[in-house]
Order: structure tokens, then C-alpha cells, then sequence
């Protein structure tokens, strides 16, 4: 069966070697009727986006939806390192995938276990140098694709720059060894990162600042006196917001410097084996919480933000009286949430691209996306209270 790909950055077309590929070099305005133009002349029935929320993926998707095609988004898995998500339209907001714990359950009576030993791994260094590459490629390629917008929330000198800066100069804000061992009661708040679209696209908050007033604030007046909150820095962090600054600022206002601890760096597995509790907006350390067992509290539009998982309380009640987690639902959760939406393999390593790559195929052409929930096929979640729908933005990335 033909494909086609289309590319919009000269970072785009390095990704791509394969000959025939489009280079779109026309404006953003004008990409929808290209789109409808090439799905009626060549007859696409499927169009494949990583990330749903990207300027031209999200056109592409009303697009495909209008005219019949099937979309699909894909982006790094839920259950990481080696586990990619392919998910029908989008995730966050857009997500199909169920909340209802008996959908959940009825889904994975009909399952086996599923493998969650690491077969294709890869190293944060992998990770961090393909994204800087690529961005950095389609930003001086800007003379090759003039109209190219990115849409991104830093230009990408200023996202990667400041790196160097940070590597010469990291401060070193609190020792980790009291938290990663135990030795004082803590409840863990991931950052994420400021330029996430999951951020703006599927949380309250438009700028990380807010989420934090928030959350200082209500442990500050709920929290018992003896507990300790830790903010943890997102390990790609530029550095250029210095959380640390706002964290130390905030929790001077509410009067509980003494009790909230910034750290950059840290074993998050170390800690996740002794903490009270997690706070995230919509970050996958949500998940990585519930698997360690810890109670957990998703600010944002989560998939695994559901009743008897995560904290369904408000956020004040969740210091003192955290809902815990359901290990038999968690069992299940993770058994749907494998079979349905994951595909064991990895962007970053050669036997796991072509092992994913063959499944995405399979379940496209047989079109089991979603599979074998779809007897179950919630709507996507548009009305989550904890996903501001006028809060639509995109970041730029492969």
C-alpha cells in the first residue's frame, strides 16, 4: 500500500531519508486545502501525526475527520522507556481510552499480561541530542521552508542555549539524600516543562507559575506541620524560567520556606519508594507514582487520571487524607492500557523502530487503534474539568 509523507522543516526532511517524500513550503493558512487536495488525489484513508496538538496536526485532523480519513497520533509511551502511544485523533482531551473502571476491567478480563521488561532502551543523552538536532536543523533551515511556524513556546536558540550556561554553573539547590532515603515525611510536586503543550493544551495553566502559587499555597494551609514538599525540576529544563527563584518566592509569601524544598536534580525511583504523595499536572511521573504505589494527585487532563487510581478529592484535602491507590484497578489499567494504545518499541533504537513500526502497520491497516476497547469507545474527554478547552496551544517537535 502507497504512502506519504509530508515534511514542513528542513529538520523534518533530516528525520526522513527516504526518497519521494513533500516538502510543504507553503504558509499554515493555506496547508488545510493542500491537505484535502492530496487526500482526494491520491485517496488517503489514513493520516499518522506525532503529537496531536502541533499547528499542522491539528489541521491535518479536522481535515482527515471532514473528509473520512482515519487519524492517528502518536508520541512516546505511557508505559516508558520502550513503549511508544498510538492513540485514534489525539491524547490528553482527545483521548478514547476509558475512565470508567469497569470498562477498564471488562477490557482487561480479556487480556494476558502484558511484557513490561525493557527490550529496547535508550539513554537520556540519545533523547536530549535527536531533539536538539532536529530543532536546531529546522530552525537555521529556515531559508529552505520560509513559511515554516513552529509554534513553539521558546524560539529554539533560546530553548537549548542556556543549557551550556547550566552545565557550567548548576547550583546546587538542596541535597537529595534525606528525601531519595526517607528520613523526613514528603510529598513529591513534578514540574514539567514550560514549552509541554500537555500544559496548555490539556491543563487550567498557562504559564507553570500558576499551578505553583496553587499548590504552595494549598499545602501551605492544609498540609500537616511535619511534612515536607519537594519540587522537582523537569530533567530537560532550560533553566531559563528559574523555578527555583519562583519556589523560593512563593513559599516565602505563604510562609513555608522552611518545608518546601527545590531540586533540580534527584532519583525520582529513590524517592517514589518513600514519598506521602505526588502532585503533577498531566506529567507521566503520574504513572510512574501509581506503579510505586503512591497516592497521586493530576491537576491536568490525565489518561490514568481516574477514580481509584488518582486522587479524585480536591487538592486540599489530598495532603492529609490521600485516596490510595487500587492495585487490582491499577493491574487492570495497565493490562487495557498496553493492548489499546501502546506499541512496544522505541524512536530511539533500530530493533525497536522496525518492531513498532510493523505493529502501527498492522493495527492500521486492520484497523484495530484502539483495540479491543472500541465495544467500549468513550467519547474523547473535550469536557474534563481539569482541561480548560479555550486553552489550545502547540509547541513544535517532530
Amino acid at each position: 500500500m502507497p504512502t506519504h509523507r509530508v515534511n514542513f522543516s528542513l529538520g523534518d526532511q533530516l528525520y526522513w531519508r527516504k526518497r519521494g517524500a513533500l516538502n510543504y513550503r507553503g504558509s499554515l493558512k493555506r496547508w488545510a486545502a493542500y491537505l484535502e487536495a492530496l487526500i482526494e488525489r491520491e485517496g488517503i484513508t489514513d493520516i499518522l501525526y506525532y503529537a496531536d496538538q502541533l499547528p499542522y496536526h491539528a489541521v491535518a485532523r479536522e481535515v482527515g475527520q471532514r473528509l473520512g480519513a482515519r487519524c492517528h497520533a502518536m508520541e512516546f509511551g505511557y508505559l516508558r522507556p520502550d513503549w511508544i502511544t498510538l492513540e485514534r485523533n489525539g491524547m490528553g482531551r482527545l483521548s478514547h481510552f476509558p475512565n470508567d473502571r469497569e470498562v477498564i476491567a471488562a477490557i482487561a478480563e480479556k487480556l494476558p499480561a502484558p511484557d513490561l521488561h525493557v527490550l529496547y532502551p535508550h539513554t537520556f543523552g540519545q533523547e536530549a541530542f535527536n531533539e536538539v538536532v532536529y530543532n536546531l536543523t529546522a530552525y537555521f533551515g529556515r531559508p529552505f521552508f520560509p513559511l515554516y511556524r513552529d509554534d513553539k513556546y521558546y524560539s529554539a536558540l533560546v530553548d537549548y542555549l542556556p543549557w551550556v550556561v547550566r552545565a557550567l554553573h548548576r547550583k546546587a539547590y538542596a541535597p537529595t539524600d534525606l528525601y531519595e532515603k526517607g528520613h523526613v515525611p514528603f510529598h513529591i510536586l513534578a514540574l514539567q516543562l514550560q514549552s509541554d503543550y500537555q500544559i496548555r493544551a490539556n491543563s487550567p495553566y498557562q504559564h507553570l507559575s500558576e499551578m505553583l502559587e496553587e499548590v504552595i499555597g494549598s499545602f501551605a494551609r492544609h498540609a500537616p506541620s511535619e511534612t515536607f514538599l519537594v519540587v522537582k525540576q523537569h530533567p530537560l529544563d532550560n533553566g531559563l524560567e528559574r523555578w527555583g527563584r519562583w519556589v523560593e518566592r512563593i513559599a516565602h509569601r505563604h510562609d513555608v520556606a522552611s518545608r518546601v524544598i527545590f531540586i533540580e536534580q534527584g532519583n525520582l525511583a529513590a524517592m517514589l519508594k518513600t514519598a506521602l504523595g505526588v502532585v503533577v499536572v498531566n506529567s507521566t511521573v503520574g504513572l510512574h507514582s501509581l506503579r510505586a504505589r503512591v497516592p497521586t494527585m493530576a491537576l491536568g487532563c490525565a489518561v490514568f487520571d481516574i477514580p481509584g487510581l488518582t486522587h479524585q478529592g480536591s487538592l486540599d484535602s489530598f495532603w492529609a487524607r490521600p485516596e490510595p491507590v487500587d492495585k487490582a484497578l491499577l493491574k487492570c489499567f495497565i493490562k487495557a492500557l498496553a493492548a489499546t494504545i501502546q506499541v512496544k518499541g522505541n524512536f530511539y533504537h533500530q530493533e525497536g523502530r522496525k518492531v513498532a513500526i510493523a505493529e502501527i502497520v498492522r493495527r492500521l491497516l486492520s484497523e484495530q487503534v484502539n483495540q479491543p476497547g472500541a465495544f467500549a469507545d468513550p467519547p474523547p474527554r473535550w469536557s474534563s474539568p481539569k482541561a480548560n478547552p479555550r486553552h489550545i496551544g502547540n509547541t513544535g517537535s517532530r
